[in-house]
């Protein structure tokens, strides 16, 4: 019961921040399609700082606790799992499209898997990394909302075998507030 309530604890880590250097609040949904039949959906809670801004404006940091739901399979015999993860983010401003800004992100992450088992994978833990990198674009008059594309890959990192890792495509759409 502690081990699950501290861990459940991890996912609000960023709303214990400092105030005076937030830049906001973001609440996104991710479709999520990886490899074979697997299908889900991500329901996640940014932070973003201002921890970077005395040393650039090009670069910004957020960290995003989130909830997953994974399916696998057809409809009447399928896997799913459930997974929490917690990662920091870094993103770089590349340009602007349309006067609005259009980021790459990359992040590492942790996440706790349900289910070791899933989409005919042994992934042998139920900690897992979470490595992402993804193109975002802010949009809106105060730019308020948030369209990204990224590429997602859990993995053990070869702390046990085997570790044949997840590989995922979102689509996320994230509004401030």
């Amino acid at each position: 019961m502690f081990k699950n309530t501290f861990l459940i604890s991890l996912l609000f880590i960023p709303s214990y921040l400092p105030a005076n250097q937030l830049s906001g609040k973001y609440f996104s949904i991710d479709y999520i399609r990886g490899e074979g039949n697997v299908e889900g959906i991500k329901f996640a809670y940014q932070i973003h700082g201002d921890f970077l801004d005395e040393y650039t404006s090009l670069f910004d940091v957020y960290f995003e606790s989130s909830v997953n739901f994974w399916e696998y399979g057809e409809q009447n015999k399928h896997d799913k799992n459930f997974v929490l993860s917690l990662s920091p983010v870094f993103r770089y401003e590349m340009g602007l499209l349309n006067n609005s800004p259009v980021l790459f992100e990359v992040g590492v992450g942790v996440s706790l898997l349900n289910d070791t088992q899933f989409a005919g994978k042994n992934v042998s833990t139920h900690y897992q990394f979470e490595d992402r990198i993804g193109i975002v674009y802010k949009y809106g008059s105060q730019h308020e909302y948030t369209f990204s594309i990224r590429y997602f890959h859990y993995s053990n990192a070869g702390f046990k075998k085997p570790n044949p890792g997840l590989d995922f495509i979102a689509v996320s759409i994230a509004k401030k507030f």
